[in-house]
């Protein structure tokens, strides 16, 4: 839904029916960050998942450009959203993996996840993405924790439309609380239509794809390159003040991480 009305309407419409859809658009992201955590915590091979969610960005990554009319090499028209989420959701895996791994120094994990973070901050919700699919899944187990966390890292993302993009989309992307509701409703229990997670893996290229080929037929539609080329000027301001907010947030959390070990040390000591 997201997709198709940024391809309809692409800019920032204040028209109430665009921010309308923009609104209900924002329901995907929260629940690909949330399955990605679940994904993890019930895989049998997380190897094989890992190499799934990759083959599935490389894909993406073309019918993503093709749809928006950016160029397929990245980086072409500036820093910021140059290829689709999933590129974010597999390198979010990775940060999980690393994260979990007792054998990994701290530092290293820093050092990995500030890496992270630049390999992620060129794709659709940026690092935003990745970052909170690592801080959802260190709370998992605890609902309220993970949504918070959910909503904050949405409010970073919001900050810095706020600031530098649009006030208005700025409260867009609160829209993540939409999703909420919605998780709560799963109970950790897999469906009847175990299909279902192998039709997204088709599903989210495809329709991609096809919304790339109704912009290409309909004549006046404005392409994503030259909504992203009017507001050029900006794309650099836009990309370090997320990339500043993420580093913050994160050795906040990596502070308060290795505090806590060192407590949880002291005390088994």
């Amino acid at each position: 839904l997201d997709h198709l009305t940024w391809t309809l309407w692409p800019g920032y419409s204040t028209a109430w029916w665009v921010l309308l859809l923009h609104l209900f658009g924002r329901v995907t992201a929260p629940i690909m960050w949330f399955f990605v955590v679940e994904g993890y915590h019930y895989t049998h091979d997380v190897k094989k998942y890992a190499v799934r969610l990759f083959a599935l960005a490389f894909i993406s990554h073309f019918a993503y450009d093709f749809c928006f009319g950016i160029p397929f090499l990245p980086l072409s028209t500036g820093p910021f959203n140059q290829t689709g989420v999933v590129w974010s959701l597999a390198w979010g895996l990775m940060l999980l993996v690393i994260h979990d791994d007792e054998r990994i120094k701290n530092w290293v994990k820093l050092v990995l996840t500030f890496l992270i973070c630049a390999i992620t901050f060129p794709s659709d919700w940026s690092c935003v993405a990745a970052m909170a699919i690592l801080y959802m899944g260190q709370a998992r187990g605890d609902f309220r924790r993970q949504m918070c966390w959910l909503m904050v890292w949405s409010a970073v993302y919001a900050l810095v439309y706020f600031f530098f993009i649009d006030k208005i989309y700025a409260l867009v992307q609160l829209g993540t609380c939409l999703a909420i509701p919605l998780l709560r409703c799963y109970d950790g229990t897999r469906g009847k239509w175990r299909s279902m997670g192998k039709l997204f893996y088709v599903y989210y290229p495809a329709h991609l794809a096809l919304i790339g080929v109704l912009l290409s037929r309909v004549p006046g539609i404005e392409t994503k390159e030259q909504v992203v080329a009017k507001a050029s000027e900006y794309s650099h301001i836009i990309g370090y003040s997320i990339l500043a907010i993420v580093l913050l947030l994160l050795t906040i959390y990596i502070v308060k991480h290795v505090r806590r070990k060192r407590r949880r040390n002291l005390i088994t000591d």
